[in-house]
C-alpha cells in the first residue's frame, strides 16, 4: 500500500497485554460504540484516558464502568461538576481545555488513541497523537481535510501509525490491504444518499433539521447526520481519501448505494474491484483500528446476501447537492480552502441545527467562504487554527445578513 500516510504494522504485530486506549471524544457517537466493544473484550483493552465536552453525566458513567487515570473535559467548570460526579473512592486526573485533550492524546502509557471528537476541534490533539508516535484510530477526518500535509510528515518524523476508523476508509484500506499503489486505478468511495436522495430538488429548501437527522442506514451524530443529508461528508471524505492514499482526486470517484452493505471499493488496473461489505454498525470499523490486525468478534446480526437480494449503485445528484462539488473545489484549490470550507460547513450546520439557517443555506454558505477567501497559505498548525476562527466570524456574520 505505497502512497500511505503513514508505515504500517506488520501482520504478527501483537503487544504484550492488552492494548492501551485513550479515546478522545468518548461521549460521542464513536466513541459510545468504541466502549462498547471495549466491554465486550476486557481481556483486550485497558481505557487509560477519556474525553468528553459538556456531556459531564454521560462521561461520568463512561469513567465509572472503566476507571481510566485521566479524564479530560471542555473547561473549568465541566471538570468541577465531573468530579463531583464520580463516585467515592475513585479520583483520577481530571485535564480540561485544549491542552488537557492534548496532554491525554500524548499519555506516555497509551499505545492508541481514538480521535473521534467531532470537527476542528479533534485536530489540534490528533496531530499530537501522530507527533508523539501513537497508533491512531483515525475518527475524526477534519484532522486530514485541515492538516493532511502537516499529519503526513508528522507521521513520517514520528513512526506514528494511522488507522482510519471512517467506515468508508477502513473499507478502502482492506481492500487495498496486500496490493501495491500502482496497480490501483480508481477508489470508489460509496455514499447511502442521506434522507433526502430521491426528493425532487425544489422541495429541499424547505426540509427541517429533524427531517435531515433521520439517516435511512446508519446511527450518528447530529453534525455527520447533517452533513450526509447534504453530501458534504462524502465530500470531506474525497479530500480524506486524497491524503490518506497519496492519490489525486480525480482517482477518487463517489457512487451512491442506499443499501450502506458495500462501504467502498478498490478498482484495480486489471478491471478487478475488490470492497468490503458489512452491517451499516460502526463497531466493524472501531474494533478493527483498535485490536489491529486482529478481527474481534462482535455481536452484530450476521449479513444475509440473500435477504437483502438487490445491492444498488447510482451517480450522486451534484446538482441538487452542491457540497460535494465544493468540497472538489476546495481540494483543488489547496490546504488553506480545505479549512475554509470546514469552518464554513459547521458554522452553517450548526445555524441550521438551532433553526437559524435553512438546508440550502449549507451550500450558499460555504461556496459564499470559498469565493471570499483570498487564498492566503496556512503552512502551520497555529495558521490553520487561525484561519479556521476568522472563517467561522465571517460566515457567522454572512448567515446573520442572509437571515
Amino acid at each position: 500500500m505505497n502512497g500511505y500516510i503513514s508505515s504500517l504494522p506488520g501482520t504478527d504485530f501483537s503487544p504484550e497485554g492488552p492494548r492501551r486506549l485513550c479515546l478522545l471524544g468518548s461521549t460521542g457517537s464513536i466513541g459510545r460504540s468504541a466502549l462498547a466493544v471495549v466491554a465486550d473484550h476486557p481481556e483486550e483493552f485497558t481505557v487509560v484516558a477519556l474525553t468528553g465536552g459538556r456531556n459531564v453525566a454521560l462521561l461520568a458513567e463512561q469513567a465509572a464502568a472503566f476507571r481510566p487515570s485521566v479524564l479530560a473535559v471542555l473547561g473549568p467548570d465541566e471538570a468541577r461538576a465531573l468530579a463531583a460526579s464520580l463516585p467515592s473512592g475513585y479520583a483520577p486526573e481530571i485535564l480540561y481545555g485544549p491542552e488537557g485533550f492534548v496532554a491525554a492524546a500524548t499519555l506516555a502509557e497509551v499505545d492508541v488513541v481514538l480521535s473521534a471528537i467531532v470537527g476542528a476541534a479533534g485536530l489540534a490533539p490528533t496531530l499530537a497523537a501522530v507527533e508523539a508516535g501513537k497508533i491512531v484510530a483515525l475518527a475524526n477526518k477534519e484532522s486530514l481535510v485541515l492538516a493532511g500535509d502537516l499529519i503526513r510528515r508528522a507521521c513520517a518524523r514520528s513512526g506514528a501509525v494511522i488507522l482510519p476508523v471512517d467506515s468508508e476508509h477502513n473499507a478502502l484500506f482492506q481492500s487495498l490491504a496486500g496490493h501495491k499503489g500502482q496497480y490501483v486505478d480508481h477508489l470508489v468511495l460509496t455514499a447511502s444518499g442521506g434522507p433526502f436522495r430521491t426528493w425532487p430538488t425544489e422541495e429541499l429548501a424547505g426540509v427541517s433539521a429533524a427531517q435531515a437527522l433521520k439517516h435511512p442506514n446508519w446511527s450518528m451524530g447530529a453534525k455527520i447526520s447533517i452533513d450526509s443529508a447534504t453530501l458534504m461528508n462524502k465530500g470531506l471524505e474525497v479530500i480524506e481519501a486524497c491524503h490518506l492514499y497519496g492519490l489525486p482526486q480525480e482517482k477518487v470517484k463517489v457512487l451512491v448505494h442506499p443499501q450502506s452493505i458495500v462501504h467502498s471499493l478498490a478498482a484495480y488496473r486489471d478491471g478487478s474491484f475488490l470492497a468490503q461489505l458489512g452491517q451499516p454498525d460502526m463497531r466493524i470499523a472501531i474494533a478493527y483500528c483498535l485490536c489491529y490486525p486482529k478481527r474481534l468478534p462482535l455481536n452484530l446480526e450476521p449479513l444475509d446476501l440473500a435477504a437483502l437480494a438487490t445491492l444498488t449503485f447510482e451517480h450522486p445528484r451534484t446538482d441538487a447537492f452542491p457540497c460535494l462539488a465544493l468540497a472538489r473545489q476546495a481540494q483543488a484549490g489547496g490546504q488553506g480552502y480545505c479549512v475554509v470550507l470546514n469552518a464554513a460547513n459547521e458554522v452553517a450546520v450548526d445555524r441550521f441545527l438551532r433553526g437559524q439557517a435553512a438546508f440550502a443555506d449549507i451550500a450558499r454558505a460555504v461556496d459564499w467562504a470559498l469565493d471570499a477567501y483570498p487564498g492566503d497559505p496556512a503552512p502551520d498548525l497555529a495558521s490553520i487554527l487561525q484561519l479556521d476562527q476568522a472563517t467561522r466570524l465571517q460566515v457567522a456574520d454572512y448567515l446573520s445578513g442572509a437571515s
